[in-house]
Order: structure tokens, then sequence, then C-alpha cells
């Protein structure tokens, strides 16, 4: 869990059994249970930043899209190194999440969400890989948000809530990349209750088919 403060030595085991009691070094937070919300926020941090590179790795996006989601990755190891020094630590931590971090990506959200264009109505996640991989790295950098911010309650003194604010602005930018990632396949809309009305037509019709998914 401290992979970020220390260097790892050269021939040294990779498993030691230390965390087998049920408790990790969470950097320079000490020992802690790995049910804590701290390491929580972390575990899921961690998530968000692979769920990120499976999107870039299989999901043929443009170089411009990629670029931008590897500095994403990148700022996402800014934000565990972050969450690995409490913020009323004598020593300064690696890094930090900043306001900076903040605006870049916010005018990242602006810049592709011209490139979206159509960003009205609810859409079911999916359309082509691209999209389906960058909405299910932004399902998982809503829950990576609320973690932190349930370690921001539990440690006020300690977690920065810029690193929740970094996560949300990043699930708006997910959110118009996987609308961008469908302008040329088309989003699938949602419709409210469009199974249910589908039986309700084929209990007034007696036609069988009707209540098949794609019918009517």
């Amino acid at each position: 869990m401290a992979e970020l403060d220390q260097s790892r030595q050269t021939g040294a085991p990779l498993y030691t059994g230390e965390g087998d009691s049920g408790h990790t070094t969470l950097g320079r937070h000490g020992d802690v249970a790995k049910t804590d919300v701290r390491v929580a926020a972390y575990n899921d941090c961690d998530e968000a930043n692979a769920a990120v590179s499976v999107a870039m790795a299989v999901g043929g996006l443009p170089i411009e899209v990629t670029s931008t989601l590897a500095s994403v990755q990148n700022d996402l190891y800014d934000l565990v190194a972050d969450l690995l020094v409490p913020l009323d630590d004598a020593e300064p931590a690696k890094a930090r999440i900043s306001e900076y971090h903040l605006t870049r990506l916010e005018r990242a959200v602006d810049h592709f969400a011209q490139q979206a264009a159509d960003l009205s109505g609810i859409v079911l996640p999916g359309g082509t890989v691209a999209a389906a991989l960058l909405f299910q790295s932004r399902a998982i950098v809503r829950r990576a948000e609320a973690s932190v911010w349930a370690a921001v309650e539990a440690h006020p003194t300690s977690i920065n809530p810029l690193a929740a604010r970094y996560l949300n602005r990043l699930s708006a930018l997910l959110f118009v990349l996987a609308r961008g990632a469908n302008v040329e396949h088309g989003d699938v809309r949602w419709v409210p209750e469009a199974s249910a009305h589908a039986m309700a037509r084929e209990n007034v019709s007696g036609d069988p088919g009707a209540g098949i998914a794609g019918q009517g």
C-alpha cells in the first residue's frame, strides 16, 4: 500500500505476509485496518486508473483522447500519493491535487464536449467498444469519488477534499468522451419503462412477439 512512498529493493520478495492480520501500512498514515475508509479510497482510485488504462489499450481512441487520458493516469498517481500523506504531516507529500489539476480537467471537458456535439437526453452505457469502456471507467470513478468523500468526512484534517473534487471533474470528462466516441455510431437512448410498455401492448394485442426486446 505504501509503494508510492518507497522504492522496491531489487530482489526483495513480492509478498511479505505483513498484511495477513487485516492491517496494512497506508503511507504516512501508518498501520490501519484494510477496512479503513482511507484504504477503500486508495483502492477505488487505483481501480479507476486501471479502468482508464483498459479504455486506452483496447478502445481504439483517437490520439488526442489517449494523450489526455495518459495525463489523467499521471494525475491519478498524484491523487493516490496525496491520499498516502496526511495534509497535516510535517513532511511534504510527493504530490498533492491542486486547483490547477481541476482547471485543466475543466478545460478538457469543455473542449471534448464540443466534439460530442449533442449531450442531451439520457443514454444507455454502450454503443462502440470505446464508449462502453469509457462509461465503465466513469462508473468506477464515481464510486472512487464517493469513497474519497467518505475518507474526507472521517478524517477532515488529513484527507485533501480536492482529491474528491478532481474525481468529480474526471467523471464529467469521461462522460463527454464516451458521448464523443458514439458520434458516428449513435447513442442508445433510455426509454422509460420500455419493456413494461411492450408487455402491455402484448396483452392488448395478443401478439406474443410484442413483448420481445427489440420488437416495437
